[in-house]
């Protein structure tokens, strides 16, 4: 089996590493860019050219089937063993073994030296403590000193510690890094496309513990009535030309609501595998979902590693998460190609891609030993007093504070792309609209001013922008160009003035707004307007 350039690049990479370096690599491959190939090639390699012993880890039954048949099909004449429980074999003398860590962990001593170590979902492997990764890793090297091991993941990181590549952790470097929309364009994974909700969690209220929402509140939050209808009746209705939608719930509560839901409001069967669902049932439900005998499946927490279902055309977020790992993984089982899938849409009701960024961006947040929690403040620019944001008004003189930049949480779900450089137009009506000057931070006092507007397009959502008047050259002429539109008097050069008029109501309604939203960069901006009648000038003399 051929290799992709950018598999042999990654295999290429783990030899120069384990030659020039005396610590253990990392290779980073999106999902579905066939990890299972790579580490196929670098086991054969190591019994064919090397005469060495391997080991392939995973930690779910799905991992460990898909990775036998990869390496069976690469290692052509070399005996592949499994050692699993739930695959009942215990093979313990072939060359190359694919173990389950839960059936092994403690079995290091009754396995042989092994001279490659390859962790599958890398990320599993916890810096600290002594879990099952770690305790097997210690005996290993306690049988073998010089067993070198190689991690192969989706996700670098974890949310409780930060990346997995540490000087003093099993896994040291990342020695290969492939991008998802590098293999996108490659025409290697699937397209992704998003679009808005009718109707998304506020995850404001939210507490976390152990820094992922508490699971009871976030199940709490997204089981209500309102939400689990709207949700399903727009999933049925995105998905109408669809092949296989896979939906992620936020408790097993919630996900039979949602079976209930998307059968009784729209007669249509979903499926529903959770942690305690028996292997038979489970594996029977998956096999229909694989070929096409059940469109829709919901699931808790049991589907973001190891679940390979290539002809998924839809993933539906309907549960937050303050893990980027999980974000990925969960958006990552439609990245697989299909010939019958032109891309994969992503239905995001937990707000979770406006929370991390784009899938291509997300980052690993490093943990510090000294975490400060400061409460958000502003200051009041009448009186300079400090208060906490959550005033509408200063409490020391009255001064009304300007409607936030941007909504935190909005009644209805703006759209969110998925990946970096996407841009969603999208336009509302306008509700209100209110008038300010606005002055820059920390500029001299003889600095140049702006009107600032603010457009009030749904519950505490507010989009702004700003009117240079009193700036110089292309600014001007923008602000120029502005206000001639709205007005028939000629644009103001001053910020009073300019507020003056539009709030005696000389400046012609917007009716609404076309915002654009840009994944990646921290603003939206507004692309157009559509605006009343300018109001006749009250100030004309009324002809005889």
């Amino acid at each position: 089996m051929k290799l992709r350039e950018y598999q042999s690049a990654a295999v290429d990479a783990v030899y120069d590493h384990l030659r020039t370096r005396d610590d253990n690599p990392v290779v980073v491959l999106p999902t579905g860019a066939g990890k299972s190939l790579v580490l196929g090639r670098i086991a054969t390699d190591a019994v064919r050219l090397w005469n060495g012993r391997v080991l392939i880890l995973a930690h779910v039954k799905e991992l460990l089937q898909q990775n036998a048949e990869k390496v069976k099909s690469l290692c052509e004449g070399i005996p592949v063993g499994i050692y699993s429980a739930g695959l009942k074999r215990r093979d313990t003398e072939t060359p190359i073994l694919v173990a389950g860590i839960q059936s092994i962990y403690q079995r290091a001593c009754d396995l042989d030296p092994f001279d490659l170590i390859i962790i599958d979902e890398a990320h599993m492997l916890s810096r600290k403590g002594d879990g099952m990764y770690r305790q097997f890793l210690k005996d290993c090297q306690v049988i073998n000193p010089h067993t070198r091991v190689i991690g192969l993941t989706a996700t670098p990181f974890r949310l409780d510690s930060g990346t997995i590549c540490t000087p003093d952790h099993f896994l040291n470097h990342v020695c290969y890094d492939v991008g998802i929309k590098e293999l996108i364009r490659g025409g290697y994974l699937s397209p992704l496309v998003s679009k808005s909700g009718e109707q998304r969690a506020d995850t404001e209220q939210l507490h976390i513990r152990g820094g992922e929402f508490i699971a009871g509140e976030a199940e709490a939050l997204m089981n209500t009535e309102s939400l689990v209808s709207s949700a399903c009746r727009e999933i049925v209705d995105r998905t109408a030309t669809r092949q296989c939608c896979l939906i992620f719930a936020a408790g097993v509560a919630h996900a039979k609501a949602i079976v209930e839901a998307m059968w009784d409001g729209h007669g249509v069967k979903c499926g529903l595998v959770t942690g305690k669902t028996p292997v038979d049932e489970r594996d029977r439900i998956l096999s229909d979902f694989r070929t096409g005998k059940l469109k829709y499946l919901v699931n808790v927490s049991v589907l973001t590693t190891g679940f390979d279902s290539p002809n998924i055309d839809c993933v539906a977020l309907l549960r937050p998460t303050m893990s980027p790992g999980l974000l990925l993984q969960m958006v990552g089982r439609g990245f697989r190609l299909h010939p019958e899938k032109e891309n994969c849409l992503i239905l995001d009701f937990g707000g979770n891609i406006e929370r991390h960024g784009p899938i291509d961006q997300i980052k690993p947040v490093e943990k510090t030993s000294q975490q400060t929690t400061m409460s958000p403040a502003k200051t009041c620019e009448n009186c300079q007093a400090i208060v906490a944001c959550g005033y509408t008004q200063c409490p020391e003189c009255g001064h009304p504070f300007p409607p936030p930049e941007r909504e935190m949480h909005a009644a209805t779900a703006t759209n969110a792309g998925v990946l970096s450089g996407e841009r969603v137009d999208t336009n509302y009506e306008v509700i209100d609209t209110v008038y300010r000057i606005h002055v820059k931070r920390d500029a001299p006092q003889e600095a140049p001013r702006c009107l600032r507007v603010d457009y009030m397009v749904g519950l505490n959502h507010w989009q702004s922008e700003y009117i240079c008047v009193e700036h110089q050259g292309y600014a001007r002429g923008k602000a120029e160009a502005w206000w001639n539109m709205r007005c028939g008097e000629p644009c103001p050069t001053s910020a009073e003035e300019a507020m003056a008029m539009a709030d005696s109501g000389m400046l012609a309604p917007t009716e609404s707004i076309t915002i654009r939203r840009t994944a990646g960069e921290k603003y939206d901006r507004i692309i157009d307007h559509k605006l009343s009648q300018i109001p006749l000038n009250e100030l004309e003399e009324v002809p005889f």
